[in-house]
């Protein structure tokens, strides 16, 4: 059988979960047709039940099961401490790191390591592209607002600048939008954040934020703020390798990630019945940003 074209990554888990959730989690994942997996704690230092060596030791597992291994860095760096664990992700010396912050880029071009340049750097123009790669820039994922047709664009202009590199979109799962040094679900608990008592691992899927009209708008996940639907582009993917993308993204949540995985498999070889948007599935996805419009549209349910 041949390899598929477009590949399908895992994203790092968003949210806290215990250990054995994670474990649990990548025994399975190793099962999956995914081709790359990223892991690691990309939110909040305090969480603190998976260490580096935790990571390294599921990495380990994972490539034996033939999966490419990434390791993710932290997208907010706030203390001496966050560094410090930031050096030793970047000095692992067994996998490629996801650079989600101007310290890890620092760290690993200055080393001359080899990177992946995540969504939260904000790349946007062949210019910043090609400085990226000469600094060892492997692949970059794009931005999450960015639309299908400004991302053909940019591609195509790599392309004819001769700074073409394998390009990543956040294919499924709810889109990171934002990260602040306050923890939005310490406060709903009225609690400082330095003493949170990991409230948000109650939450494995995050906490909803309703508007004053109940509407679903956002997730809150620690510091960092999520959409309130998933994002979903598997009909999108035999169109994403036309123009170019190399990778599909795929962000890990508690229930039900193996069907997903599966259904994106069968999207990227075109075997993926139409969608229903009077399915449940289906009408709790959003894909506005795809198209150019507002990130919580569902394209879908209007066509219906």
């Amino acid at each position: 059988m041949s390899t598929p074209t477009l590949q399908l990554s895992l994203g790092p888990v968003l949210f806290y979960w215990t250990r054995e959730r994670y474990a649990n989690f990548y025994r399975e994942a190793a099962d999956w047709p995914v081709e790359i997996v990223t892991l690691g704690e990309t939110v909040c230092s305090r969480r603190r039940d998976m260490k580096l060596d935790d990571w390294l030791g599921i990495g380990r597992e994972l490539t034996q099961a033939g999966k490419q291994v990434v390791l993710a860095s932290q997208t907010l760096i706030e203390s001496e401490a966050d560094l410090r664990d930031l050096r030793k992700l970047c000095d692992n010396g067994d996998f490629i790191v996801e650079a989600n912050d101007q310290s890890a880029l620092q760290r690993l071009s200055c080393a001359g390591l080899p990177f992946i340049a995540g969504a939260a750097l904000n790349l946007y123009n062949p210019a910043t592209l090609g400085v990226m790669k000469r600094t060892g820039m492997q692949r970059w994922q794009a931005p999450v607002e960015m639309s299908k047709k400004d991302l053909a664009q940019l591609i195509a202009d790599c392309h004819q600048a001769g700074v073409s590199q394998p390009c990543e979109v956040f294919a499924y799962g709810h889109l990171p939008l934002a990260w602040s040094s306050r923890c939005f679900t310490a406060r709903r608990h009225q609690t400082p954040k330095d003493r949170c008592k990991f409230v948000c691992q109650k939450y494995p899927e995050g906490l909803v934020l309703r508007s004053q009209e109940s509407r679903d708008v956002f997730t809150l996940n620690g510091i960092q703020t999520l959409s309130s639907a998933c994002q979903d582009l598997r009909y999108e993917l035999p169109d994403m390798a036309a123009m170019g993308v190399s990778v599909a993204r795929l962000s890990p949540r508690a229930e039900g990630m193996a069907e997903i995985v599966k259904a994106f498999d069968q999207a990227r070889q075109n075997r993926l019945p139409p969608p229903d948007p009077l399915s449940v599935v289906d009408a709790e996805i959003c894909d506005g940003y795809w198209y150019g419009q507002p990130g919580m549209d569902n394209t879908r349910t209007v066509a219906s």
